[in-house]
């Protein structure tokens, strides 16, 4: 009877534990930006660029990197995931990037204090991989004085090769597009507001 009691447990067992080894996920893989290393201000700066948070479409403020497939699907990766969420990432990078740019110039989030201040504000249409192997970040960026004037205002359309397949590869083109993207802004930054 013992022994025949063991055997139903072992049986109903095994069942419980092969269920959950077929039910274990792949892990999901983060991936962050590169590019993302402010530079120390300057002293004396010549002006303050504050950036703001960029404004993402829905289905870009997601924890998966978005693939378009063709010309109307996009689909959001399941275990190829960022590890901040995207529009914090943008932001911090593009802050990270103009501050190299302008060297002689203080780059922040915040600039309340400075009411020379101009500010960047970012909206994102585009930040994801195609099908036929690039990197797309497309939308729009203003630069506005305190009083929320527009300096300047311009479109922006980067894309980038990938080197070879996969996500790594994705991620890394995707940031030599927002390369791109803060080269336009910097110039722009100067052309409004020169150094004496």
């Amino acid at each position: 009877m013992r022994h025949s009691f063991g055997k139903l447990v072992v049986m109903l067992l095994v069942p419980l534990l092969l269920s959950a080894c077929a039910s274990q996920s792949t892990p999901s893989t983060r991936y962050i930006l590169p590019g993302g290393q402010l530079a120390s201000p300057p002293a004396s700066p010549d002006g303050t660029l504050q950036v703001t948070s960029p404004r993402l479409p829905h289905y870009l403020d997601v924890e998966g990197i978005v693939m378009q497939t063709d010309d109307i699907t996009l689909r959001e990766a399941n275990t190829h995931q960022w590890a901040e969420a995207i529009g914090r990432q943008l932001e911090h990078g593009m802050r990270a990037r103009l501050s190299k740019a302008l060297p002689t110039w203080r780059v922040v989030r915040d600039a309340a204090s400075d009411d020379q201040a101009i500010t960047l504000r970012l909206e994102v249409d585009q930040f994801q991989g195609r099908q036929d192997g690039r990197a797309i970040a497309s939308g729009q960026w203003q630069l506005l004085n305190q009083q929320g004037d527009v300096l300047a205002m311009e479109t922006f359309d980067a894309d980038t090769p990938l080197e070879e397949d996969g996500y790594p590869a994705l991620v890394r083109a995707l940031g030599k597009s927002w390369d791109k993207v803060s080269e336009q802004i910097a110039q722009a930054t100067l052309d409004v507001r020169p150094s004496d």
